[in-house]
């Protein structure tokens, strides 16, 4: 008998710990009402970042593409007293969605949110974070990450030697491997993306095949 790739989910999710009642709470509610429910994160990933979260004992970290804001909660979860996690939206319409489960959590003291676009939003922040996770418009990734390591004209970056990047989707559903047509922007981004940080000196990263891909990005210098 084979197993098959949902085998191999299945299995994983299984023998992975279990959500809270809040997250499992929030899944079936962006399932009932968000239009595309399949961008949400889901347990396994949530755990990864939740851990990282703790193994990397950041004070600031951001998120960039709330979405309904599981992510937001696993980040908040792994965080020490005094940390703090700035969540970015471009879609107002999620905002409520995303703040009624944020205020439901233990770690609501932890949440910012902010909802416009980040390519705006981040450089007035003016902050230096620990931790970014990326998972906005698939077609700014590059403009992100020109934004944070400061390539991008007048703008400090957001992130210093030390500091790591995770950017959701880097696989985009294998098309990443194969050619793609020049009106696919979405996957010509993240090809993009991925060319710019394994090229930048400046940085060292890895590809994690989980989900739909994650890259694992350590800045070494500015």
């Amino acid at each position: 008998m084979n197993f098959t790739e949902k085998d191999t989910e299945r299995y994983v999710d299984a023998l992975s710990s279990p959500e809270d009642v809040l997250l499992r709470e929030l899944e079936r509610e962006t399932n009932l009402r968000a239009v595309q429910p399949r961008m949400l994160s889901g347990k396994v990933q949530g755990r990864l970042l939740e851990m990282v979260v703790r193994m990397l004992r950041p004070r600031r970290v951001l998120e960039i593409g709330t979405f309904t804001g599981y992510s937001t909660l696993w980040l908040a979860a792994g965080l020490g007293d005094g940390a703090t996690v700035d969540t970015v939206e471009v879609d107002d319409e999620l905002h409520g969605l995303s703040s009624s489960f944020f205020s439901r959590s233990p770690h609501a003291g932890k949440i910012v949110q902010h909802t416009g676009s980040a390519l705006d939003i981040v450089p007035r922040l003016a902050k230096t974070y620990d931790l970014v996770f990326i998972d906005g418009d698939k077609r700014e990734y590059p403009d992100y990450y020109r934004m944070l390591m400061g390539d991008a004209p007048g703008v400090h970056p957001s992130v210093a030697p030390g500091s790591y990047l995770i950017a959701d989707n880097i696989i985009w559903y294998g098309k990443v491997a194969a050619p793609s047509p020049p009106s696919d922007r979405h996957t010509a981004a993240i090809k993009e993306f991925n060319r710019m940080v394994v090229e930048d000196p400046r940085t060292e990263n890895v590809i994690l095949p989980l989900r739909d891909g994650l890259n694992l990005i350590r800045v070494l210098s500015l």
